[in-house]
């Protein structure tokens, strides 16, 4: 008979997991905490701290318990950004019902120095990868022409699900500004526990502002990116996840009208 492992028992095989990825393969995992089908049910509250995210990695996006702001993390510093525009450091013990986590070790860089749009990174990313079948971690440094962001505001019990509230999130238009992205592209077949395609978060350089990106355009600046190949995902076990229903109708038509994106598979 298997021996009961207490929830700190969990936790400490989990971590220890990641640490054997990690050894084996450095920054080729990516530690994920609930399913974004969760979170468009209304998960809105979590038990994973900021603190608990950055022994998973050093670079990463989320959000906050209660949907409260988009969640930015790189040079494992994590900042809120929030739904009036602003940027704030976040707090060690703040929470999050969803996070995607990596030790960021880029194998590919481009240096732009003209103007291109989103969807050329993209094409530039989609065409160096072996395959449209693996996870991608990616960040832009750069002067940005202009970067159009978005972030929900913060929500109150009885939660409603996301796509009820797609109406209240103010929009954010930041022009001629330096400011660092960071992103994932995960691939088709993982939609709904992840965002399938490009997920993508901007903060300016000050680090007083932000949102997730809906769309923008380089001036110039240095890609950088890297395949990965392993997923670890931490199942939350409070009420609100098991009682969840996780199975949408249409999942990827849900999934891509509160991420604002459109109807091709990377955009």
């Amino acid at each position: 008979m298997r021996p009961h492992l207490s929830t700190d028992d969990c936790e400490e095989c989990l971590c220890e997991t990641l640490r054997s990825f990690s050894a084996r393969n450095p920054g080729s995992v990516i530690y994920q905490t609930s399913l974004m089908s969760a979170l468009l049910s209304g998960v809105y509250e979590g038990d994973k701290t900021i603190a608990s995210l950055l022994t998973h990695g050093d670079f990463g996006l989320g959000t906050f318990n209660e949907l409260d702001g988009e969640m930015i993390a790189f040079n494992s510093q994590v900042y809120q950004l929030r739904s009036d525009g602003s940027a704030r450091i976040a707090k060690a013990d703040q929470k999050t019902p969803f996070a995607v986590m990596t030790w960021f070790r880029p194998q590919y860089r481009k240096a732009f120095d003209t103007p291109v749009s989103r969807q050329q990174i993209h094409d530039v990313i989609d065409q160096q990868l072996s395959s449209d079948n693996l996870f991608c971690a990616l960040r832009i440094d750069g002067y940005f022409r202009y970067a159009h962001t978005r972030t929900v505001p913060r929500q109150v019990p009885p939660y409603r699900a996301m796509m009820d509230i797609l109406d209240s999130q103010p929009e954010f238009h930041f022009r001629q500004r330096e400011g660092i992205l960071v992103g994932f592209r995960t691939p088709q077949h993982m939609q709904g526990i992840n965002v399938a395609g490009y997920h993508e978060h901007f903060i300016t350089e000050d680090h007083l502002g932000g949102g997730h990106l809906l769309d923008y355009q380089l001036e110039k600046g240095i890609l950088t990116f890297g395949e990965i190949h392993r997923l670890v995902i931490d199942l939350p076990d409070d009420s609100a996840f098991l009682r969840a229903n996780l199975n949408f109708n249409d999942l990827d038509a849900a999934i891509r009208s509160v991420e604002n994106e459109q109807d091709n598979n990377r955009e």
